[in-house]
């Protein structure tokens, strides 16, 4: 099979290579996917969107004058690239290996037809193995992000690619809109083993951050009084300080980044440790109280409701 590179210089021409006229798949419209979406539409009118919730596809579309469809495998024969943006491998594989999922007919409508799927929500590095093994011969990239619903719509997502620099750079005009700053990991899967890794030392910030909050909070100092002694420490760090409003008032804002997917997260970087024979004993704990939190009724929460979680 050739680089993507090549393939992409075989799949546009030369003339083509970086422009921003291929036709981009967007699957899955969620909190970081729709604003995800949004950014490319305005850089791209050729993108077509699909989501589990038709209703919402079709509102996209209508608000930001882009094409839908009404399955993944629609998607995949229409475009030239398609971005998934999805919660889990669970969700994953019922897109991509589902009745009319993404690799359901991939010869069948064109035989010369080639796409190429970028995987850019936080999945297993076996679960990305899976889906590179029966691409049928297409392409499969992971390139998850770090970064909240506020910088997928400000546009400055980190990505982590498991790809070469020169096929990131042929990716450009799909990740500029979207991120800050591309890390060309070259290695296939090193996107979400890396992605895990950020994810656990969040989590464990939050969890401390909790632990922190509601320490101070026990002893009759507000919560207000508290973060600002927080947020101008040495302790301080972006993922508390742009979450300040979420832990001042969690109730009072739209949910950022909930506790079910932070179990999940932690869950799965736990489980490539045990693979890899790596002790992590912090991220045990943080897991335990993730799914402590979530068994008492917290799951759909923010996680900033941590805070709440360890004064109860």
């Amino acid at each position: 099979m050739p680089g993507l590179y090549q393939q992409l210089l075989q799949h546009f021409g030369s003339a083509n290579i970086g422009s921003i006229n291929m036709r981009i798949g967007f699957a899955g419209l969620g909190r970081m996917g729709w604003p995800m979406a949004a950014n490319l539409a305005s850089n791209n009118s050729a993108l077509v969107v699909w989501n589990r919730s038709p209703d919402k596809a079709r509102s996209f579309a209508q608000q930001y004058g882009v094409q839908y469809v009404d399955s993944p495998s629609q998607l995949a024969a229409q475009c030239d690239i398609v971005i998934t943006m999805l919660a889990d491998d669970r969700a994953s594989e019922a897109v991509h290996f589902g009745e009319e999922g993404l690799f359901t007919r991939l010869n069948a409508v064109d035989n010369k037809h080639s796409c190429i799927f970028i995987e850019m929500g936080t999945i297993s590095p076996d679960h990305l193995a899976c889906l590179q093994q029966q691409a049928d011969g297409q392409r499969v990239i992971d390139a998850p992000v770090s970064g909240a619903t506020q910088a997928a719509t400000e546009g400055k997502l980190l990505i982590m690619a498991g790809a070469t620099p020169l096929e990131v750079m042929a990716l450009g005009p799909v990740f500029e809109p979207l991120s800050r700053k591309v890390m060309a990991l070259t290695k296939p899967g090193a996107g979400c083993v890396m992605k895990l890794s950020v994810n656990m030392l969040i989590h464990g910030l939050n969890q401390c951050l909790a632990e922190s909050m509601a320490l101070a909070l026990s002893a009759g100092i507000s919560a207000e009084q508290a973060f600002e002694v927080i947020e101008n420490s040495a302790a301080a760090a972006p993922s508390v300080v742009y979450r300040k409003k979420l832990y001042l008032d969690e109730a009072a804002h739209p949910v950022s980044f909930t506790v079910a997917l932070a179990k999940k997260d932690m869950g799965l970087a736990l489980e490539l440790a045990k693979q890899n024979g790596v002790n992590m004993p912090q991220s045990e704990v943080t897991h335990g109280q993730l799914v402590s939190a979530s068994d008492s009724g917290y799951a759909d929460r923010d996680m900033a409701a941590m805070v709440q979680f360890n004064l109860s």
